[in-house]
């Protein structure tokens, strides 16, 4: 792992961190490791919000509503993804043996996503805010300040557009719930005229609205 260190500009100090920052929980479960990366997920997540919100105060002059669907478009799971794939986060992660195989490509893309918030969590941890900030933006700045660079489409709008157009409304419901506080997976499906055009599921309800929509609007151009 020292190349991907030297790749950051980092210095560890506690180098368990990272290995727990990489670990999934088939892999803690199997080599009865007391954490996975999920806890320090839950500490990425809420650092990439503060980060990118003092970012974007310092840097840009938009209204709260703007700078929140820019935010928004920066830490979502498909940037994400994104940062994780092109830094080569993903060879580090760790599986157990029963899911050494590829998981299916939405618990593939959310697992590379979550592994990029643990990370940043590990560094905030050993080596403090400035340090964690640095890194995140150093990683982000660069896809922000490229213009041919999107990785947010707001799907909800256009289906909105479309079905105002006939004079009809979407319905967002949600269906279930499940998983830890901490964690939690839901599911919604979005409904026009009574009738089921999509359902998505997410970590977030926005994100499992967005989901819902995407598929209703594939349906609908059908």
């Amino acid at each position: 792992m020292d190349e991907l260190f030297e790749k950051l500009k980092i210095k560890p100090i506690r180098k368990d961190l990272y290995s727990i920052a990489f670990s999934h929980s088939s892999y803690a479960n199997e080599h009865k490791k007391k954490s996975d990366y999920e806890r320090l997920e839950f500490l990425g997540d809420a650092l990439l919000e503060l980060v990118m919100s003092d970012y974007l105060y310092r840097n840009y002059r938009e209204d709260e509503g703007t700078m929140s669907k820019v935010r928004a478009s920066y830490v979502c799971e498909k940037a994400l993804y994104r940062y994780s794939e092109d830094w080569g986060f993903t060879k580090y992660i760790k599986y157990g043996n029963g899911e050494s195989q590829k998981p299916d490509e939405q618990a593939h893309v959310a697992i590379i996503a979550d592994i990029f918030e643990s990370l940043m969590g590990a560094i905030y941890l050993d080596l403090g805010y400035e340090v964690s900030k640095r890194v995140i933006l150093d990683i982000i700045t660069p896809y922000v300040e490229n213009p041919d660079v999107s990785f947010f489409y707001d799907y909800k709008s256009s289906l909105q557009e479309y079905a105002q157009a006939e004079h009809r409304v979407p319905v967002y419901e949600l269906i279930s719930e499940e998983g830890p506080a901490h964690d939690p997976t839901f599911t919604i499906q979005v409904k026009i005229d009574d009738i089921v055009y999509g359902k998505g599921v997410g970590s977030s309800k926005k994100d499992a609205e967005q989901k819902a929509a995407f598929e209703a609007l594939n349906k609908l151009a059908k």
